[in-house]
């Protein structure tokens, strides 16, 4: 769920200053809207969809060493078309931007270490496939083949190697893939999850390697108009549960601290789903915690209630703040933390804080 505009990229540096004059006098790009009654297809929409504003894969899980220890890890790529006008023939025609983060939460590190790119499409440096998941941003790529997924992650301070092999049917959040985020129909999202992949691979951190095993959960959104204007931010957890199910709560916040829309899907162990509306769906603080970089004042453990769930997040540990300005612009809290029942854990998962920096802006 993500983040920032051309004007903004433009001061940061990251569009060189040739292309402004493109930017500024380039027709509109006619977004496409998202609609209920969208059928999603595959093997299409695992792929990147040009025509919408904004559309990223994430990906978070858990993994365990070979010594035991826990991790969480993070591994996001996000597309977004400039809004120019796309019968600019010229190759140089700055068309797209693709934007990278990947981050390890290790308790005996204490705070998160993350790596970050960003990049204008094209000339082979970055680019995402229309046709099947595949997107890439120099040497770090997120790839689908066989039906399994790959990413590769190269780093001064983190590298990953990771093959992530699903062992359950998509899921498609919302009304057959078709996610309102918003009082209006239109502030939406397509969006299916795979829940319980299987993961194994190398994770490389100060120069020492790992191999690792543990199970992850992968987002596909895209979307136009993800956000209501009152909206500053949102809540949101993916969660593997320990009988083979899953969980997935959101709860957009708006500028006076008010839920704006909230949804949310449980897969059953036996692969039935139950779908939650907006006045279903709460996330109750149960302990913050206030960042020593940015002074920001974080949510950091949950209490998560959806018709008959009742779960208590719990931090793997309290500092895993991600800041990305120098790609898209945002600065939130996105970390691994474990489910609990009544004090006994159930599953793992993430949660993303966004929008208590500042508002966010799509």
């Amino acid at each position: 769920m993500r983040k920032t505009s051309p004007a903004t990229l433009l001061a940061k540096g990251l569009i060189p200053l040739w292309t402004t004059t493109a930017l500024c006098l380039a027709a509109p790009f006619p977004y496409a809207p998202v609609v209920p009654g969208y059928t999603v297809s595959f093997p299409r929409d695992f792929g990147a969809h040009p025509d919408y504003r904004t559309e990223w894969w994430y990906v978070t899980g858990w993994l365990t060493t070979e010594a035991g220890k826990p991790l969480g890890f993070q591994v996001t790529f996000f597309r977004s078309p400039l809004n120019i006008d796309n019968g600019n023939p010229s190759a140089f025609a700055p068309r797209e931007l693709i934007f990278a983060h990947a981050a390890l939460s290790a308790a005996d590190y204490g705070s998160l270490l993350h790596e970050q790119r960003a990049a204008r499409a094209g000339f082979g440096l970055a680019g995402a496939s229309a046709t099947d998941t595949d997107i890439w941003l120099d040497d770090w790529r997120l790839t689908r083949s066989c039906g399994k997924y790959r990413a590769t992650i190269g780093g001064r301070e983190l590298a990953m190697q990771l093959d992530l092999v699903p062992s359950q049917p998509l899921l498609l959040q919302g009304d057959r893939g078709y996610s309102r985020k918003g009082p209006l129909a239109g502030q939406a999202s397509y969006y299916y999850s795979e829940p319980q992949l299987a993961v194994s691979g190398v994770i490389t951190r100060a120069g020492k390697q790992e191999t690792v095993r543990g199970a992850a959960w992968l987002d596909h959104e895209w979307s136009t108009a993800y956000l209501a204007d009152a909206a500053v931010g949102w809540d949101w957890t993916g969660i593997n549960l320990d009988d083979g199910g899953a969980l997935m709560l959101f709860l957009i916040r708006g500028k006076d601290g008010k839920p704006v829309w909230a949804g949310g899907t449980r897969r059953l162990p036996d692969g039935s789903v139950v779908t939650f509306n907006a006045d279903a769906v709460s996330f109750t603080p149960l302990e913050h915690w206030r960042s020593p970089r940015t002074g920001t004042d974080y949510p950091v453990a949950m209490r998560v209630e959806a018709g008959d769930v009742r779960l208590d997040l719990i931090p793997l540990m309290k500092d895993q703040e991600l800041d990305s300005r120098a790609s898209t612009g945002a600065v939130y809290w996105e970390g691994a933390v474990e489910a609990k029942r009544a004090g006994k854990t159930v599953g793992h998962g993430y949660l993303e804080l966004t929008g208590y920096f500042k508002p966010l802006q799509l």
